[in-house]
This record gives C-alpha cells, sequence and structure tokens, in this order.
C-alpha cells in the first residue's frame, strides 16, 4: 500500500475534487481501491486511469465516449502522453507567438518608432485570445444559456475584476463552502447556521456581482436551476451540487421573507 495515495492526497497533488472522483467512480471510470475502514485509496492503475480521463477530457471526449473506449481495451500510455506532449506544444506555440509579437513591439518602442496598426491589431488579438479563453468543460455549458454577444459581455466585464483576481483560490473557497453545506444539510433554512452560510455564498459572489447586470443575474440562475441537465458528461465542477443550490435558494428566499437584505446584489 505504500505507493497508494488516499483520496485527500490525490485531491491535494491533482488539483480534482473530491466530488469529481467520486463521479467517475459512479460512473466506472475509475476503480479506487478500499482500505479495511472503507477509505478509498488510489495506486498506480487508479492514478493512470484518471490520467487517461484528464487527457481525453483535454481532447473533448465526453465521460460516454471513454467508458466506450475503455471498455475491454487497454489504453496506450505512449499514446496518451504523446497527446498531452502536442497539445502542450499546441499551447507553447500560442504563448511563443504573443510573446513575438510583445517584444517587436517593445524593440519599436525602443528605438523611437511608432507600434504600426497591424502590429496594434496582432497585439489586440492576441491580448483577446488569452482574455476571452475559458475552461473547455464550461463551454458547452454556458454556450447553452448565453449568446456570443452576452459572453463577450462577461469577458469584459471580468476584465474590471482586476489582475490580483486568484481564479484557483476562488474556486478552492466555493468547494469548501458548498462541501461544508452539504454536511450540513438538513437544516431549516431560516436557522441562524442556514442564513451565515447565505451571508458566505454572497460575499461569495461579491466579485460577480460587482461587474453583473440583472440580465446577467438571471442568466446565470436559470443555469444552475437546470444544473442537473449538465452535470456528468465531463461537466464542470461549480463546488457544489443541486442539493446544494436548491437550499441555498430556500435560504436565500427565507432571508428576504423575513425583510432581510442581501449584499453586493446589484438590482439595477
Amino acid at each position: 500500500m505504500t505507493d497508494s495515495l488516499p483520496i485527500n492526497e490525490v485531491v491535494r497533488r491533482t488539483g480534482l475534487t473530491s466530488r469529481t472522483l467520486r463521479f467517475y467512480e459512479t460512473k466506472g471510470l475509475v476503480a479506487p481501491l478500499r482500505t479495511a475502514s472503507g477509505r478509498r485509496i488510489f495506486g498506480a492503475r487508479e492514478l493512470s486511469r484518471l490520467h487517461q480521463i484528464a487527457v481525453l477530457k483535454s481532447a473533448g471526449l465526453s465521460l460516454s465516449q471513454m467508458q466506450r473506449l475503455f471498455a475491454g481495451h487497454s489504453v496506450d500510455m505512449s499514446a496518451m502522453l504523446t497527446a498531452q506532449l502536442k497539445m502542450l506544444d499546441e499551447e507553447a506555440a500560442q504563448i511563443n507567438s504573443a510573446r513575438q509579437i510583445i517584444r517587436f513591439a517593445m524593440s519599436r518602442l525602443d528605438d523611437g518608432e511608432r507600434i504600426d496598426p497591424a502590429t496594434f491589431c496582432a497585439l489586440i488579438e492576441s491580448g483577446q485570445r488569452m482574455t476571452n479563453q475559458e475552461p473547455r468543460e464550461w463551454q458547452a455549458i454556458t454556450d447553452r444559456y448565453f449568446s456570443p454577444e452576452e459572453k463577450a459581455k462577461w469577458a469584459r466585464a471580468w476584465q474590471l475584476i482586476g489582475a490580483d483576481f486568484d481564479a484557483r483560490s476562488y474556486d478552492a473557497q466555493w468547494q469548501s463552502l458548498g462541501d461544508r453545506i452539504k454536511a450540513a444539510i438538513p437544516m431549516e433554512p431560516e436557522s441562524e447556521r442556514a442564513q451565515g452560510f447565505v451571508d458566505e455564498w454572497f460575499e461569495l459572489l461579491k466579485p460577480f456581482s460587482a461587474v453583473s447586470t440583472p440580465d446577467m443575474w438571471q442568466s446565470s440562475i436559470k443555469m444552475f436551476d437546470e444544473m442537473d441537465q449538465w452535470t456528468g458528461e465531463g461537466a464542470p465542477d461549480p463546488g457544489f451540487d443541486k442539493l446544494v443550490w436548491d437550499f441555498m435558494k430556500r435560504a436565500t428566499t427565507a432571508r428576504i421573507m423575513r425583510g432581510g437584505t442581501l449584499p453586493w446584489v446589484r438590482t439595477t
């Protein structure tokens, strides 16, 4: 067992969430070993499968496609690493191209020359490509609820948040809050504990509410109201599930019915 890792260590080292690992298990994509007490542990075989899932997911395969691929077949590790390296090479090429454009522009400025329109356009295109990058697993979901124009508004709005915004830390905070709320259910929506979660929830929403419009709010609410339709199949993990979402809507309604206010919510 010395070569095996408990689930919490896999979460820490890979960036995957425990919810994601358990979801893969329910889909039959990975079968972690169990200790005598029933605790999940992952050996070399299970970690290899998680690596395969990550690479195939990056290539755009759905979980159902992976299930068919894995059924009765052994996956070539060499081919997997080659595919992963190819994707990284493509990303590196894009980054290198952006660097060359920036260095060219800087050299012109150093020589006392003006930046020509073609270089400005290249700089803008490169910046837009980096700014508008959206995690691939979210694209299929947001495309259902937001038009291209609305997604462009989102991209511009998020630019207002600031360069010090740490997306990874932000996601981790949502995961922690979602786990704590789920562990506390059932509880009364009007209870002090539930209302404390409401405060935490809207505090975490502060970056979103600072730049959103009422239409953005409504589209986002609709998206999460229907999250049971898009969870699975390689779907993104917002840090909470439908049970938590529905409970927080009830707790929020309880706050409003009591005449309370919600922090950070824009209504105009």
